[in-house]
């Protein structure tokens, strides 16, 4: 099911011995748009700390109650490799995380079991050295980038639309206000052409007068497969889902 980012911020995370705090950002890989992790604030369980979790340790969501439950106890997160999460994710911090939680390493070709590392000490040295992973983002620092047509200004990104299945995400939310008022229109990664990260600006190979005519997101509706296949047909591109 498709649902909008925005809407799981503060959803409650269950560990399976106790409460472990609430949704607070989630940092997406941009070049494969899936979300890597989730960025849980452990509140008055553990104070003044937010710490990173992989969406494969997720169990059976409760929609309705808000919830995320986790395969990992609050003794696991509270010895977890402490991180700065206001500033950029390194891979030597991801190396970290993903040994210490024994989670597959997702950046390379094929994925890597972290008890091989000790055999890929080039892997190690290589990644060792970044002060930043340059394709992972948060997405609250995407959201409010502005978004340009072929031949203008479009708006801006307000939100995202992730697949619960495998966390990846498939639109992004754009408000039209800057010139369109009152409408939000979803834009797919494979759309884009370019993201200048230094000018928060992200390109799109529409234009003006496609956005117009789209079909518009109502944020309190369900993206469902009907929406989707409207939306794909009216700018005429291949269906992902084919």
């Amino acid at each position: 099911m498709l649902r909008s980012i925005k809407a799981l911020h503060s959803y409650s995370i269950e560990a399976t011995d106790g409460n472990l705090g609430a949704v607070y950002a989630f940092y997406f890989d941009d070049l494969r748009w899936t979300i890597r992790y989730l960025v849980v604030d452990t509140g008055a369980w553990l104070p003044g700390r937010r710490v990173l979790i992989s969406p494969t340790v997720i169990g059976q969501p409760q929609w309705e109650m808000r919830l995320l439950p986790v395969n990992l106890t609050q003794e696991q997160i509270k010895h977890s490799p402490d991180m700065d999460t206001d500033q950029p994710v390194s891979r030597q911090h991801q190396l970290a995380l993903h040994d210490y939680y024994a989670w597959p390493i997702y950046w390379t070709a094929a994925p890597v079991d972290p008890g091989t590392l000790a055999m890929l000490p080039e892997l190690v040295e290589e990644y060792a050295a970044e002060s930043g992973d340059p394709h992972l983002r948060s997405t609250l620092e995407v959201i409010d980038y502005n978004i340009e047509a072929k031949d203008g200004d479009l708006g801006h990104v307000t939100d995202f639309i992730v697949d619960d299945e495998d966390w990846t995400i498939r639109y992004m939310v754009v408000d039209t206000r800057n010139w369109l008022p009152g409408k939000r229109v979803l834009v797919a990664p494979e759309w884009i052409t370019e993201i200048n990260w230094g000018e928060a600006k992200v390109h799109v190979d529409l234009t003006q007068d496609a956005i117009k005519h789209s079909p518009e997101y109502d944020p309190n509706e369900t993206v469902n497969r009907v929406y989707e296949e409207r939306l794909y047909d009216f700018y005429g591109r291949l269906k992902y889902w084919n």
